[in-house]
């Protein structure tokens, strides 16, 4: 049902690792997008995953990151090696403006007993696509990014056919600088309209967006992030952003203004924002006046993220 999309840096694949219960238990499909060389980190995530029986799709052709111009280790070092085994995962394989009809018929010749599900990321010719992807019966989801295709609707409806699945992906972040974000505002109505879109599953970027970069800059601002349930069941975030904004220095006494903030609302009698457990690390810090790291933030707010979604989609 819920396909969150993370790209495979350091704390997105320990989140994976830390939270694959939570993921197999509520159902959740985490689509991973490999974009560091080494390996190591990723195939410690895939075998707490592979532990808990957690399927999971991984895209072989990432359009990020170290594997953008030579994905072949992925195959060598990962597929045809830590995965040869395991039966709960898809390949995932991007279709963008940059593919080419040989290129996919050549990868679906080549992985003709694996499971494969195709990412529409802006690939312009749907009906030839089609028409060639009716021949193999190992083709088992389709994940189309949001407002990627000039026609959305007209070119997802190429693909219906019975017995593959339909996935929205929509990237309802909005993407700012630390010091611009508003306190509050939506983030998707996705998981009630997805059925309503005609799609089996939903899916979003978490709280990270689509955009992709290796690092940020200097922290002017530190912002953190917390998605909630709010009214009408539309899911919203809150930004909860540090009292200095002028220079680059402090991080860690930013962190603490953003924090002393986020626990302020979140412990406040009329809170919509539930008590997750990567809340209660955030409360941890506050209480210890510890600063864990930026990095570490983001993945307890990703972490946050799913917890929330997880349980609405239990009740």
């Amino acid at each position: 049902m819920y396909h969150p999309y993370l790209r495979g840096k350091q704390n997105e694949l320990i989140l994976l690792r830390e939270n694959a219960k939570l993921l197999s238990d509520a159902g959740m499909i985490p689509i991973i997008e490999p974009v560091k060389k080494n390996l190591a980190p990723l195939e410690k995530a895939i075998e707490s995953l592979s532990k808990e029986n957690v399927p999971f799709i991984l895209i072989v052709n990432p359009r990020n990151g170290d594997f953008k111009n030579d994905s072949l280790p992925l195959f060598s070092d990962l597929i045809d090696t830590t995965l040869k085994d395991y039966e709960q995962f898809c390949l995932g394989y991007i279709v963008d403006a940059e593919s080419t009809l040989l290129d996919i018929k050549s990868f679906l010749d080549d992985n003709i007993t694996r499971s494969i599900s195709f990412i529409h990321n802006g690939y312009p010719k749907a009906n030839e696509l089609a028409n060639v992807l009716k021949d193999f019966d190992n083709v088992k989801k389709h994940i189309f990014i949001d407002k990627k295709s000039q026609n959305g609707k007209l070119y997802q409806s190429k693909f219906i056919q019975n017995g593959i699945s339909q996935v929205l992906i929509r990237d309802g972040f909005n993407k700012n600088k630390n010091s611009d974000y508003p306190d509050n505002e939506q983030f998707s109505e996705l998981h009630l309209t997805y059925k309503l879109e005609g799609m089996n599953g939903f899916g979003d970027f978490l709280i990270v967006g689509d955009d992709y970069s290796e690092s940020g800059g200097p922290a002017y601002a530190v912002a953190l992030h917390l998605s909630y349930i709010g009214d009408e069941e539309l899911m919203f975030i809150k930004h909860f952003k540090s009292v200095r904004m002028d220079t680059p220095t402090d991080p860690a006494g930013k962190f603490a203004e953003a924090l002393n903030n986020l626990v302020t609302e979140v412990e406040s009698e009329d809170s919509q924002i539930i008590k997750t457990e990567a809340y209660k690390k955030y409360k941890e810090y506050y209480e210890k006046g510890h600063f864990p790291g930026l990095g570490v933030a983001k993945k307890l707010s990703m972490q946050h993220h799913i917890e929330t979604l997880a349980k609405f989609l239990s009740e």
